[in-house]
């Protein structure tokens, strides 16, 4: 096929993209809303409850972070930093991960994260959200985010999904699908120097 062909033929599968989520966000705001308890998270700094992360908002991005030992998780929180301002102008947003706060914090700085970080290290929290699985055979986090509202006295989950390598959430993947022979096994690092 021509380049014009192809092309056209790729904006259409967009439209259609375009399409269905407009129906997933029809489907998402008739959800029925998910009561979670008020869980208690770590910082460098104490505990803070799930409830004192919306700050001031109604709303709470929070994502399931792996921690300091996922390249893939590093490559997503990376990417927050640079729509940070703009979520929060919306709602509030915090990671959560397995690694102690001392962990976070020394991670976070040396990659120059501004979002806030809470450990649930020792909590039922990533379990009871789904984001804990088996990976060989062994118990592993799983990545995603979580949407919470403020529902009166109430906390309430009113949609998630989980991340993975090609998803919404990182932009770099959208980039190399568009190269000819796509990411062709390219894998992210920590470091490209």
């Amino acid at each position: 096929m021509t380049y014009q062909e192809t092309m056209s033929e790729i904006n259409d599968r967009r439209k259609q993209m375009s399409v269905l989520r407009a129906e997933m966000r029809e489907l998402q705001s008739a959800i029925e809303p998910e009561e979670v308890e008020d869980y208690t998270f770590t910082t460098p700094d104490g505990s803070v409850n799930l409830s004192s992360l919306f700050k001031d908002k109604d709303t709470l991005f929070l994502t399931h972070n792996r921690g300091k030992s996922c390249v893939n998780c590093t490559q997503w929180a990376d990417g927050f930093n640079g729509v940070l301002d703009h979520l929060l102008d919306r709602a509030a947003f915090a990671v959560s991960s397995p690694d102690s706060p001392q962990v976070q914090r020394e991670f976070a700085e040396g990659r120059g994260w501004k979002f806030t970080m809470v450990s649930h290290e020792g909590t039922s929290f990533a379990e009871d959200m789904g984001y804990i699985g088996e990976y060989e055979g062994k118990p592993s986090f799983w990545p995603g985010v979580s949407v919470y509202r403020k529902d009166g006295d109430r906390i309430v989950r009113v949609s998630d999904t989980s991340f993975g390598p090609g998803d919404d959430f990182n932009c770099i993947w959208n980039f190399f699908a568009m190269l000819p022979e796509g990411a062709n096994g390219w894998e992210p690092k920590y470091s490209y120097t």
